[in-house]
Protein backbone atom coordinates (compact mmCIF):
# COMPACT_ATOMS: atom_id res chain seq x y z
CA UNK A 1 0.00 0.00 0.00
CA UNK A 2 1.49 3.27 -1.05
CA UNK A 3 2.47 5.29 2.33
CA UNK A 4 -0.68 8.29 3.04
CA UNK A 5 2.07 10.89 2.80
CA UNK A 6 3.42 10.04 -0.92
CA UNK A 7 -0.44 9.51 -1.88
CA UNK A 8 -1.08 13.22 -0.60
CA UNK A 9 2.16 14.38 -2.63
CA UNK A 10 1.26 12.90 -5.48
CA UNK A 11 -2.91 14.00 -5.34
CA UNK A 12 -0.76 17.74 -5.43
CA UNK A 13 1.08 16.97 -8.11
CA UNK A 14 -1.71 18.41 -11.02
CA UNK A 15 -1.00 17.83 -14.45
CA UNK A 16 -0.28 20.46 -16.97
CA UNK A 17 -2.56 20.53 -19.80
CA UNK A 18 -1.96 23.72 -20.93
CA UNK A 19 -1.06 26.84 -20.34
CA UNK A 20 -2.66 28.03 -17.07
CA UNK A 21 -4.57 24.91 -17.07
CA UNK A 22 -4.20 22.15 -14.68
CA UNK A 23 -6.03 18.93 -14.19
CA UNK A 24 -6.19 17.34 -10.53
CA UNK A 25 -6.95 13.89 -9.29
CA UNK A 26 -10.07 13.09 -7.58
CA UNK A 27 -10.34 10.04 -5.31
CA UNK A 28 -12.64 7.33 -5.48
CA UNK A 29 -14.05 7.70 -1.90
CA UNK A 30 -16.73 6.30 -0.25
CA UNK A 31 -17.66 10.25 0.69
CA UNK A 32 -21.04 11.45 -0.75
CA UNK A 33 -18.38 14.95 -2.26
CA UNK A 34 -14.74 15.19 -2.34
CA UNK A 35 -12.75 16.83 0.17
CA UNK A 36 -13.02 20.69 0.47
CA UNK A 37 -9.55 20.58 1.48
CA UNK A 38 -8.06 18.57 -1.40
CA UNK A 39 -9.72 21.19 -3.89
CA UNK A 40 -8.21 24.18 -2.13
CA UNK A 41 -4.83 22.44 -2.25
CA UNK A 42 -5.05 21.12 -5.45
CA UNK A 43 -6.09 24.90 -6.66
CA UNK A 44 -3.28 26.57 -4.78
CA UNK A 45 -1.49 24.35 -6.49
CA UNK A 46 -1.98 25.71 -9.92
CA UNK A 47 -2.01 29.11 -8.54
CA UNK A 48 1.56 28.78 -7.49
CA UNK A 49 2.75 27.19 -10.90
CA UNK A 50 2.12 30.03 -12.60
CA UNK A 51 4.42 32.36 -10.44
CA UNK A 52 8.14 32.63 -10.60
CA UNK A 53 8.63 30.41 -7.24
CA UNK A 54 10.13 33.50 -5.39
CA UNK A 55 7.36 34.56 -3.84
CA UNK A 56 5.56 32.68 -1.21
CA UNK A 57 1.93 32.74 -0.84
CA UNK A 58 0.53 35.10 2.01
CA UNK A 59 -3.12 34.95 1.48
CA UNK A 60 -6.04 33.11 -0.19
CA UNK A 61 -10.24 33.59 -0.19
CA UNK A 62 -12.23 30.77 -1.20
CA UNK A 63 -15.42 29.71 -2.37
CA UNK A 64 -17.09 26.63 -2.52
CA UNK A 65 -19.69 26.46 -4.98
CA UNK A 66 -20.92 23.00 -5.53
CA UNK A 67 -19.66 19.40 -4.35
CA UNK A 68 -17.25 18.01 -6.42
CA UNK A 69 -18.03 14.15 -7.00
CA UNK A 70 -15.50 11.44 -5.65
CA UNK A 71 -13.66 9.65 -8.66
CA UNK A 72 -14.03 12.42 -11.17
CA UNK A 73 -11.16 14.71 -12.12
CA UNK A 74 -11.05 18.31 -11.61
CA UNK A 75 -9.74 20.65 -13.95
CA UNK A 76 -7.83 24.00 -12.82
CA UNK A 77 -8.16 27.50 -14.48
CA UNK A 78 -5.33 30.13 -13.73
CA UNK A 79 -6.04 33.47 -14.52
CA UNK A 80 -3.19 35.68 -14.04
CA UNK A 81 -4.58 38.99 -12.21
CA UNK A 82 -1.57 40.79 -11.29
CA UNK A 83 2.39 40.51 -11.40
CA UNK A 84 3.65 43.61 -9.41
CA UNK A 85 6.99 44.45 -7.81
CA UNK A 86 6.17 43.24 -4.62
CA UNK A 87 2.72 40.96 -5.08
CA UNK A 88 1.02 38.58 -7.56
CA UNK A 89 -2.30 37.68 -7.32
CA UNK A 90 -3.89 34.39 -9.33
CA UNK A 91 -7.70 33.70 -9.40
CA UNK A 92 -8.47 29.72 -9.78
CA UNK A 93 -11.48 28.54 -10.93
CA UNK A 94 -11.71 24.62 -10.44
CA UNK A 95 -14.00 23.16 -13.02
CA UNK A 96 -15.59 19.37 -12.97
CA UNK A 97 -18.05 17.95 -15.55
CA UNK A 98 -18.22 21.33 -17.45
CA UNK A 99 -19.90 23.17 -14.30
CA UNK A 100 -17.50 25.61 -11.82
CA UNK A 101 -17.61 24.02 -8.34
CA UNK A 102 -15.29 26.33 -6.56
CA UNK A 103 -12.85 29.74 -6.74
CA UNK A 104 -10.02 30.43 -5.24
CA UNK A 105 -7.96 33.88 -5.46
CA UNK A 106 -4.58 33.45 -4.01
CA UNK A 107 -1.75 36.13 -3.72
CA UNK A 108 1.98 35.88 -3.39
CA UNK A 109 4.19 38.40 -1.48
CA UNK A 110 8.19 39.07 -2.46
CA UNK A 111 9.58 38.38 1.28
CA UNK A 112 10.61 41.66 2.74
CA UNK A 113 11.93 42.92 6.44
CA UNK A 114 9.11 43.95 8.59
CA UNK A 115 9.60 47.18 10.69
CA UNK A 116 7.69 45.33 13.68
CA UNK A 117 6.11 41.90 14.75
CA UNK A 118 3.74 41.08 17.63
CA UNK A 119 0.96 38.01 17.74
CA UNK A 120 -1.47 36.77 20.21
CA UNK A 121 -0.50 33.51 22.04
CA UNK A 122 -2.38 30.07 21.74
CA UNK A 123 -5.59 30.75 24.17
CA UNK A 124 -4.30 28.01 26.80
CA UNK A 125 -1.25 25.74 27.32
CA UNK A 126 -1.73 22.53 25.93
CA UNK A 127 0.31 19.14 26.64
CA UNK A 128 2.58 17.75 24.22
CA UNK A 129 1.35 15.89 21.22
CA UNK A 130 3.65 12.85 21.98
CA UNK A 131 1.71 12.51 25.71
CA UNK A 132 -1.95 12.62 23.32
CA UNK A 133 -3.33 9.08 21.83
CA UNK A 134 -4.46 9.25 18.00
CA UNK A 135 -7.58 10.00 17.04
CA UNK A 136 -7.60 6.16 15.73
CA UNK A 137 -6.49 5.09 18.88
CA UNK A 138 -9.36 7.15 20.64
CA UNK A 139 -11.99 5.29 18.91
CA UNK A 140 -10.46 1.88 19.53
CA UNK A 141 -10.29 2.54 23.12
CA UNK A 142 -14.25 3.31 23.01
CA UNK A 143 -14.79 0.86 20.37
CA UNK A 144 -12.70 -1.83 20.76
CA UNK A 145 -11.72 -1.85 17.33
CA UNK A 146 -12.22 0.31 14.57
CA UNK A 147 -15.15 -0.49 12.12
CA UNK A 148 -13.93 -1.74 8.72
CA UNK A 149 -14.97 1.62 6.63
CA UNK A 150 -12.90 3.44 9.23
CA UNK A 151 -9.74 1.61 9.67
CA UNK A 152 -9.61 1.66 5.75
CA UNK A 153 -9.81 5.57 5.76
CA UNK A 154 -7.06 5.66 9.02
CA UNK A 155 -4.92 3.47 6.67
CA UNK A 156 -5.11 6.29 4.53
CA UNK A 157 -4.80 9.27 6.26
CA UNK A 158 -2.15 11.54 5.50
CA UNK A 159 -2.10 13.71 8.68
CA UNK A 160 -1.45 12.53 12.36
CA UNK A 161 -3.81 14.21 13.92
CA UNK A 162 -4.28 14.37 18.25
CA UNK A 163 -6.98 15.91 20.10
CA UNK A 164 -6.20 18.46 22.81
CA UNK A 165 -9.39 17.40 24.52
CA UNK A 166 -10.43 13.77 24.80
CA UNK A 167 -13.70 13.03 21.89
CA UNK A 168 -16.94 13.40 23.40
CA UNK A 169 -19.20 10.68 22.88
CA UNK A 170 -22.40 11.44 23.95
CA UNK A 171 -24.64 14.39 25.04
CA UNK A 172 -23.32 15.07 28.75
CA UNK A 173 -19.85 15.48 27.12
CA UNK A 174 -21.45 18.12 25.39
CA UNK A 175 -23.39 20.29 27.60
CA UNK A 176 -22.08 23.72 28.86
CA UNK A 177 -18.97 22.94 26.11
CA UNK A 178 -17.83 26.40 24.59
CA UNK A 179 -17.20 26.26 21.18
CA UNK A 180 -13.49 25.32 20.87
CA UNK A 181 -11.20 22.88 20.04
CA UNK A 182 -7.38 22.19 19.75
CA UNK A 183 -5.81 19.33 18.00
CA UNK A 184 -1.98 18.71 17.00
CA UNK A 185 -1.29 17.77 13.72
CA UNK A 186 1.84 16.73 11.32
CA UNK A 187 1.69 15.02 7.99
CA UNK A 188 2.55 11.21 8.75
CA UNK A 189 5.64 11.48 6.99
CA UNK A 190 8.27 13.34 5.11
CA UNK A 191 7.14 15.94 2.32
CA UNK A 192 10.36 16.92 1.06
CA UNK A 193 11.99 20.55 0.80
CA UNK A 194 8.99 22.47 -1.46
CA UNK A 195 7.95 25.45 0.28
CA UNK A 196 4.78 25.56 -1.61
CA UNK A 197 3.44 21.43 -1.59
CA UNK A 198 4.12 22.37 2.28
CA UNK A 199 1.82 25.56 2.17
CA UNK A 200 -0.78 23.52 -0.15
CA UNK A 201 -0.99 20.25 2.80
CA UNK A 202 -1.37 22.39 5.33
CA UNK A 203 -4.38 23.72 3.07
CA UNK A 204 -5.80 20.24 2.83
CA UNK A 205 -5.19 19.79 6.41
CA UNK A 206 -6.70 23.20 7.95
CA UNK A 207 -10.32 21.90 6.57
CA UNK A 208 -10.09 18.65 8.45
CA UNK A 209 -10.94 20.05 12.09
CA UNK A 210 -11.88 24.15 11.66
CA UNK A 211 -16.05 23.19 11.91
CA UNK A 212 -15.51 20.70 14.94
CA UNK A 213 -15.80 24.18 17.23
CA UNK A 214 -19.27 24.78 15.70
CA UNK A 215 -20.24 21.38 16.25
CA UNK A 216 -19.20 21.21 19.97
CA UNK A 217 -21.61 22.65 21.91
CA UNK A 218 -24.54 20.96 20.01
CA UNK A 219 -23.05 17.49 19.29
CA UNK A 220 -20.37 14.52 19.76
CA UNK A 221 -18.00 15.35 17.35
CA UNK A 222 -18.04 11.08 17.00
CA UNK A 223 -20.69 8.80 16.21
CA UNK A 224 -24.28 9.51 14.52
CA UNK A 225 -24.50 12.97 13.35
CA UNK A 226 -27.34 15.37 13.72
CA UNK A 227 -26.31 17.80 11.36
CA UNK A 228 -25.12 18.01 7.79
CA UNK A 229 -22.64 20.27 7.03
CA UNK A 230 -20.56 21.79 3.97
CA UNK A 231 -17.88 24.30 3.86
CA UNK A 232 -19.09 27.34 2.11
CA UNK A 233 -16.19 29.85 2.16
CA UNK A 234 -12.54 29.85 3.25
CA UNK A 235 -9.66 31.88 3.98
CA UNK A 236 -5.92 31.53 5.22
CA UNK A 237 -3.33 34.09 5.84
CA UNK A 238 0.43 33.03 5.70
CA UNK A 239 2.43 34.97 8.24
CA UNK A 240 5.56 32.75 8.40
CA UNK A 241 7.61 29.61 6.72
CA UNK A 242 6.36 26.88 8.16
CA UNK A 243 6.61 22.55 7.84
CA UNK A 244 3.89 20.49 7.79
CA UNK A 245 5.45 17.60 8.21
CA UNK A 246 6.29 19.33 11.82
CA UNK A 247 3.80 19.39 14.52
CA UNK A 248 1.57 22.39 14.64
CA UNK A 249 -1.19 23.26 17.15
CA UNK A 250 -4.44 24.27 15.16
CA UNK A 251 -6.34 26.06 17.99
CA UNK A 252 -9.85 27.01 16.85
CA UNK A 253 -13.30 28.86 18.17
CA UNK A 254 -16.60 29.52 16.50
CA UNK A 255 -18.02 33.01 17.41
CA UNK A 256 -21.10 32.44 16.16
CA UNK A 257 -23.94 30.11 14.59
CA UNK A 258 -27.23 31.49 13.39
CA UNK A 259 -29.26 30.94 10.47
CA UNK A 260 -28.35 28.12 9.25
CA UNK A 261 -23.97 28.92 9.47
CA UNK A 262 -21.33 28.46 11.60
CA UNK A 263 -18.24 30.54 11.65
CA UNK A 264 -15.28 28.99 12.95
CA UNK A 265 -11.65 30.30 12.88
CA UNK A 266 -8.12 28.90 13.59
CA UNK A 267 -4.83 30.29 14.55
CA UNK A 268 -2.30 27.64 13.98
CA UNK A 269 1.45 27.70 16.16
CA UNK A 270 4.53 26.10 15.49
CA UNK A 271 5.97 23.84 18.74
CA UNK A 272 7.51 27.33 19.82
CA UNK A 273 4.51 29.25 19.86
CA UNK A 274 5.02 31.39 16.89
CA UNK A 275 1.68 31.72 14.94
CA UNK A 276 2.33 30.72 11.60
CA UNK A 277 -1.10 30.67 9.41
CA UNK A 278 -4.46 32.09 10.50
CA UNK A 279 -7.55 30.70 9.18
CA UNK A 280 -11.57 31.71 8.73
CA UNK A 281 -14.52 29.30 7.26
CA UNK A 282 -18.07 29.56 7.43
CA UNK A 283 -20.27 26.18 7.54
CA UNK A 284 -23.97 25.52 6.38
CA UNK A 285 -25.41 23.16 8.93
CA UNK A 286 -28.80 21.23 8.66
CA UNK A 287 -30.93 19.01 10.75
CA UNK A 288 -30.81 15.46 9.65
Amino acid sequence: MTNPTESLVALLDLEQIEVNIFRGRSPQESLQRVFGGQVAGQALVSAGRTTEGDRPVHSLHAYFLRPGRPGVPIVYEVERVRDGRSFTTRRVTAVQQGRTIFNLTASFHKPEQGSFEHQLPPARAVPDPESLPTVTDEIREHLGALPEQLELMARRQPFDIRYVDRLRWNRDDVKDAEPRSAVWMRAVGPLGDDPLVHTCALTYASDMTLLDAVRIPVEPLWGPRGFDMASLDHAMWFHRPFRADEWFLYDQESPIATGGRGLARGRIYDRAGRMLVSVVQEGLFRAL
